[in-house]
């Protein structure tokens, strides 16, 4: 498997690492759930829905912040109380087309000190800039060559676009060696006890205007990374219909890649830390 080695950073590295932490386009105000500070909001998209919601959740502006307060709220409604509130304002918003792609999936929502409040859609997370948490696996095989994926053409970001070998969201019901697991099984029809010398390489973090979709949208994620190598007589192949190919490349291949911007933005700055850059 490829390691850290003594090349120098590429000219490519400085921009991209730039383009990962860049402030919102425009004004965004705290966005506050049952007095917990959890991410951030476009008063001009959610005005759209203020009010009262279903259940008896209410959205408001105060103290400088968009406030949602759960039905719940004060009656020790605790983390369920905040997920029906946030839940209820992910379909309202849907309803008015303010929500990004829907996917029937709950992330985690936690507060400024990593504390979990509740779960959310996953297609209200940049919306809302809530904080998120990512996987994923660059895969070398025992000569040293790097499995690539090309991106489903029909994905909401970054479609047809080169990836890591395995990348996706840590969902509200996984632990990270679940996301892993799991990812790996549904995009590349991978089993991690089949994967030689897996270890956990680090983590990059992204704060960014959205780009995937035209919904005044602002990413907050940490993605963490996994390095394996993937045995000769194993081949991935995707199983969810994400995926368009694998290809098997070269490491020179790969650095090509990275420097004609091949590759995603994340999976870009994720080759370069399995680089050593």
């Amino acid at each position: 498997m490829a390691s850290a080695d003594l090349t120098p950073a590429p000219a490519w590295l400085a921009a991209a690492r730039a383009h990962a932490k860049r402030p919102t386009l425009r004004l965004r105000m705290p966005f506050v759930v049952d007095g917990e500070d959890i991410g951030s909001v476009e008063t001009q998209v959610i005005e759209r829905v203020a009010g009262s919601l279903p259940g008896g959740h209410r959205l408001f502006f105060d103290e400088g912040a968009w406030q949602l307060q759960s039905a719940a709220a004060g009656a020790d409604g605790g983390a369920n109380g905040a997920t029906a509130a946030m839940n209820a304002l992910a379909r309202a918003m849907r309803e008015a087309g303010l929500s990004g792609p829907w996917r029937d999936e709950q992330l985690a929502v936690c507060n400024e000190q990593g504390q979990r409040i509740g779960t959310i859609e996953r297609g209200l997370v940049r919306p809302l800039a809530i904080a998120t948490r990512a996987v994923h696996l660059i895969g070398a095989s025992p000569d040293g060559r790097m499995w690539v994926q090309q991106r489903a053409f029909d994905k909401a970001n970054h479609p047809g676009m080169w990836d890591t070998l395995m990348g996706g969201m840590v969902s509200a019901d996984d632990s990270l060696e679940q996301a892993l697991a799991r990812e790996t099984w549904e995009e590349a029809g991978l089993r991690i006890a089949d994967l030689q010398d897996l270890r956990h390489g680090g983590h990059v973090d992204f704060a960014q205007p959205a780009e995937e979709e035209d919904n005044a949208g602002y990413m907050r994620e940490r993605i963490d990374w996994f390095g394996a190598t993937i045995p000769e007589n194993i081949t991935p192949e995707n199983q969810d219909g994400e995926v368009e190919r694998f290809e098997l490349w070269t490491v020179d291949k790969v650095r090509d890649g990275l420097a004609n911007a091949a590759f995603t933005p994340e999976a870009a700055l994720l080759l370069a830390a399995y680089f050593g850059w």
